[in-house]
């Protein structure tokens, strides 16, 4: 189930709602659960006893990791082998396979198995809880409940961001509930519905016009890679911005995921930025435990790749994903050891090109098919000779200004000057709530009528 689709929209979550607010607080994790696992098994019915029985597995190992110190390090082991296991029969099983068939000139079958939803995430989420349980950071959970209410939350369950559970352990206990937090919940989350259903859907369908055209440009690559990173960019930051909304709503503040990263500066600015909870995961418990910069130089770069490359296969079981991963280890360190005084000497516009020309080159990696296919696409970004088609003129006039307005919106700016504008507290909520409400019926409007509505990330 999408959370823009109308079924959730009109039907789920106005349920919820219901009987969330009508359950005395004894009873909200419970509502909150059954909601959830209705809302995972909609999609994936038989996988729902997979995420029950891991949850049940890192309920018991975290007590164990608490009450019994002198082998806690054997039962966080235990735990973190139990759930890379599971993640990676179900999501790398068929590339190792394919991988020794190719080598070694084997025919292996390969096994029937389905990527359930959400894995990726909900899996950091459980194995963030057994560290910070072993690393005395919280305190393990005595309650099945409410761990599989915060590792099975809806808003978060398959699309991130990724929540850890020392962030939200107190609010399982107790949270506040209030109007303004209800309206502020809820324009966060229409808000980012219609980045999802208005700017990432439309942009897109020039993605998808790019994929099944028969001639290619100059103009018709740079019309391609500039929509998709805005697609991938306005799709998933508009999920977390759902995901977001409903935590506050029902009571959770979750960490921001995105911070206008397509106005980064530099590649390291850019992650700072994006997918702010899996970068901050990678750093914490895996960059520094493998001793960060605090190692010789050899190290660190060993370090730094190892971590980026598991970046790279933690998006997907591909060689497109991990080359992305490493694509960016490379563009990082390079700035590290070489380019930060240079950069910071160049001009704010330029840097930002900078960015964004290598941040664009790694979305074409991320969305090809196969590294060849990358290649290619990436060369015709610079064949001044082809320049352009019928098709990618026709689409240059068409989509043009869709591309122009997702720009302007990926830069912050009408936020800005949303803020920075001087007028009346109560006309300002007036048109804020007048805004949300037209957002609401003009994505309606586009789901009644549109088929194309896919979520980029859920292959993850």
């Amino acid at each position: 189930m999408l959370f823009s689709s109308l079924g959730f929209l009109y039907y789920f979550l106005p349920l919820v709602l219901v009987l969330y607010f009508l359950a005395p607080d004894r009873l909200k994790n419970k509502v909150l659960l059954l909601a959830s696992l209705i809302f995972y098994g909609w999609g994936e019915p038989r996988l729902i006893l997979l995420m029950l029985i891991s949850i049940l597995v890192h309920y018991l190992l975290g007590i164990r990791i608490e009450e019994d110190e002198e082998n806690s390090k054997l039962w966080l082991i235990l735990s973190i082998v139990f759930q890379l296991g599971l993640l990676g029969y179900y999501k790398y099983s068929n590339f190792f396979i394919d991988n020794v068939n190719h080598i070694f000139k084997t025919s292996l079958p390969l096994l029937k198995v389905s990527l359930p939803l959400g894995i990726s995430f909900y899996s950091f989420q459980i194995m963030s809880y057994t560290i910070d349980v072993y690393r005395k950071e919280t305190r393990a959970q005595r309650s099945y409940t409410d761990l599989a209410t915060y590792i099975s939350l809806f808003p978060q369950l398959v699309a991130g961001p990724i929540v850890r559970y020392s962030q939200i352990a107190e609010s399982l206990k107790y949270r506040q509930h209030s109007l303004e937090r209800l309206w502020l919940g809820f324009r966060r989350f229409i808000l980012g519905l219609a980045k999802k259903v208005l700017l990432a859907n439309l942009l897109g369908e020039i993605g998808l016009a790019y994929s099944s055209a028969s001639a290619n440009s100059l103009v018709f690559t740079w019309l391609y890679a500039i929509s998709y990173t805005l697609q991938i960019y306005f799709d998933f930051s508009g999920y977390s911005d759902m995901a977001l909304g409903l935590g506050q709503i029902f009571g959770f503040d979750f960490l921001e995921n995105f911070n206008y990263p397509l106005s980064a500066k530099s590649i390291q600015d850019f992650w700072s930025r994006w997918h702010i909870s899996l970068s901050t995961w990678f750093r914490d418990y895996l960059y520094i435990p493998l001793g960060g910069n605090r190692v010789s130089k050899k190290r660190w770069i060993f370090n730094f790749f190892t971590v980026w490359f598991l970046t790279g296969l933690w998006h997907g079981a591909d060689w497109n994903f991990i080359f992305w991963g490493l694509f960016f280890a490379v563009f990082l360190i390079l700035e590290k050891l070489y380019l930060s005084v240079p950069l910071e000497r160049l001009p704010s516009p330029v840097r930002r090109i900078y960015t964004l020309f290598i941040v664009m080159i790694s979305f074409i990696i991320f969305d090809s098919p196969s590294l060849s296919l990358a290649f290619e696409r990436i060369g015709w970004l610079f064949k001044i000779n082809e320049l352009t088609t019928s098709q990618s003129l026709y689409l240059l006039r068409s989509s043009g200004p869709l591309v122009f307005i997702g720009i302007l919106a990926a830069s912050g700016l009408p936020k800005k000057y949303w803020q920075d504008l001087k007028i009346n507290k109560k006309l300002r909520g007036a048109l804020e709530a007048g805004s949300i409400l037209i957002l609401l019926l003009i994505v309606t409007a586009y789901l009644v009528d549109s088929a194309y509505n896919p979520f980029l990330y859920f292959r993850f």
